[in-house]
């Protein structure tokens, strides 16, 4: 058998910018044949995209961008379709009371290979911040560049 590329990590960059992560899950996706090629090929995007429960206590990501295999036929999939994630019942119990009650938001913030060669995403529990936890956020980055660049200097 062939050595698996497990190279693929699409990161979501925007979400602990945006959001303060409270907690952590690895969820599984249900995908069609031509949704995994072209993640295997780093063909896909989770910069605008979030998760939501239906009605039927299924979790689902939303807006998440995968580009159209380029070999597919009239198989090929929808780029911007919803697809369920897979978590244990008791974890979907936990997210679904969390986020009704407590207004929290499920973000997705990493969609990788796991060594099977099956598609994962790194989902999080998080909380929205402030315009000023941002400023925050931005300033802590700045001080962490300079202190490195004295530091480098300074060998």
């Amino acid at each position: 058998m062939a050595c698996m590329q497990s190279s693929v990590k699409i990161q979501n960059k925007k979400a602990r910018y945006e959001f303060e992560i409270l907690d952590k899950y690895t969820a599984g996706i249900v995908l069609t044949g031509t949704e995994i090629k072209s993640i295997r090929q780093s063909k896909a995007s989770i910069a605008e995209s979030f998760c939501e429960f239906n009605e039927r206590g299924e979790l689902f990501i939303i807006n998440m961008n995968i580009e159209p295999y380029e070999f597919g036929t009239h198989y090929n999939h929808k780029p911007k379709a919803e697809r369920k994630l897979l978590l244990n019942k008791s974890e979907l119990r936990k997210l679904q009371k969390e986020v009704q009650t407590k207004g929290l938001t499920i973000v997705p913030l990493l969609l990788f290979l796991n060594e099977k060669g099956f598609a994962k995403l790194e989902i999080a529990l998080a909380k929205g911040k402030k315009l000023f936890d941002k400023r925050e956020t931005i300033k802590d980055r700045e001080n962490k560049r300079d202190l490195d660049r004295i530091k480098k200097n300074f060998k």
